[in-house]
């Protein structure tokens, strides 16, 4: 299975390699191999056609440890994992720091195990939510024009619970390490006014988890009792001192629970949503409506005959299949009053009519292209075929892309008001140039269907 994240970057490079190709050839290209899976039995998906290109041009696909913009944040991980075992261990040596005076005070401990908790819990809140507090560690603007952008939140939360889940294993080493070495003396103590029954019942309920598989990391009541401590106290009070040393499973516990446990489910679901915002920026991709609409709609090539008269390029039109869709924009108001258009241009009965150019102002058009851009499904554009295509409409689908309209445009161009098909090889060969000329793969010429005239 490929990894989302390769598929991912590899599909957009492939998008952006196909932008400046014809529409009739990407067409032809994907339905073909459309075809070819069919007849093979093999599985029709973008996997395979990328492969598929690859060998065709051959290219060799990128591993995602190769690939740089992935690079950078493997490296990144690698960083936060060993900063995170080096604190981890220091963090925890000046924790237990015993020099044989006072004790360790477990109440500190338990304090920072939780607010390891609460630093843990934000990291995947902020990448749930879409927030980058990380955006000045990572760098900015390496990958903002990439398919990866909206993925930084995730992306970053994942190298930051790899150093939390370092710093907390290391942490536990660490622990364990000194109990074998030094013989360490636990005590509690806080400020408030808390008696060691209600102390006990505290650390009872932080117990719980583990109460039935290990009893002994439970502290007695006994034990709460004698390893209470006051500031001004000049000796621990204790008449067996090495009781206080009996903390410790509760130590390990507590940090086994509370800090390394959660950092690793939170490190797998981090990797979890990652794959699957992959996926779902993958389908969520300008790139991804088009193809499968290659792959599922057969290209029709008509050619126009020679009437003996020179033509100032060969009559050679690509119509592509209509595409679903329910918004019209009658450009000019091409075909505006018509009710058999409407029929032949949309399944749905009431489909929302708009109208753009003529005496339409800016204004105007750029309202009806927010409308329109809404819906994010294929707009259908209807144009008088008689008439050449203007620079007026160039620049309507120019502001169409720059406003974030990533879905099909089909470019209807009209015989009549009444919305017969265009039938003329050099009216069509005309609109066709001017659907190459705006370089535009999701820009596709059709006509009207003609079973719904």
């Amino acid at each position: 299975m490929a990894n989302p994240l390769t598929l991912l970057l590899d599909f957009d490079d492939q998008y952006r390699r196909d932008v400046d190709q014809n529409h009739g050839f990407l067409h032809r290209r994907d339905r073909r191999f459309a075809q070819q899976q069919e007849a093979h039995r093999q599985p029709l998906t973008v996997t395979a056609w990328l492969a598929s290109l690859h060998a065709l041009n051959g290219q060799r696909q990128v591993a995602s440890d190769v690939d740089p913009r992935l690079r950078r944040w493997r490296q990144a991980r690698w960083l936060f994992a060993g900063l995170g075992a080096m604190f981890g261990v220091a963090f925890m040596l000046g924790l237990l720091y015993y020099d044989g005076g006072r004790q360790i005070n477990v109440t500190l401990l338990i304090a920072l195990v939780g607010l390891q908790g609460l630093l843990a819990l934000f990291t995947s809140v902020q990448a749930w939510l879409g927030w980058q507090p990380w955006r000045a560690l990572f760098g900015s603007g390496h990958d903002d024009d990439s398919a990866l952008a909206p993925l930084r939140p995730a992306l970053s939360a994942r190298v930051a619970h790899t150093g939390g889940l370092a710093f907390a294993f290391s942490g536990l080493l660490t622990l364990l390490l000194m109990v074998l070495v030094q013989d360490l003396a636990f005590g509690w103590s806080t400020t408030l006014q808390a008696s060691a029954a209600g102390y006990h019942q505290w650390i009872a309920i932080l117990a719980l988890p583990w109460q039935a598989l290990w009893p002994e990391a439970v502290p007695s009541q006994a034990l709460v009792e004698a390893s209470q401590f006051y500031r001004l106290q000049q000796s621990s009070g204790v008449s067996n001192p090495a009781l206080l040393g009996t903390w410790w499973p509760f130590v390990l516990m507590l940090w086994l629970v509370y800090v390394l446990l959660p950092r690793w489910v939170l490190l797998m679901l981090a990797a979890l949503q990652l794959r699957w915002q992959a996926h779902a920026a993958l389908r969520a991709h300008p790139g991804w409506q088009p193809l499968h609409y290659r792959f599922d709609t057969p290209w029709v090539d008509t050619r126009g005959g020679d009437d003996g008269q020179a033509a100032p390029a060969p009559a050679h039109t690509v119509l592509s299949p209509l595409p679903a869709g329910t918004i019209l924009i009658h450009w000019a108001g091409a075909g505006m009053n018509s009710v058999l258009l409407r029929a032949a241009l949309s399944a749905d009965p009431a489909p929302l009519q708009l109208r753009a150019g003529g005496n339409s102002s800016l204004e105007e058009d750029a309202r009806v292209l927010a409308q329109a851009g809404q819906s994010g499904q294929p707009v259908i554009v209807v144009a008088r075929g008689w008439e050449p295509p203007t620079g007026e409409l160039s620049d309507f689908i120019f502001d169409a892309r720059e406003q974030g309209a990533t879905a099909l445009l089909a470019l209807v161009p009209l015989a009549d008001e009444e919305g017969a098909a265009l039938a003329d090889p050099r009216l069509l060969a005309q609109w066709q140039r001017f659907v190459d000329r705006q370089r535009d793969s999701q820009l596709l010429l059709c006509a009207p269907r003609a079973d719904a005239q």
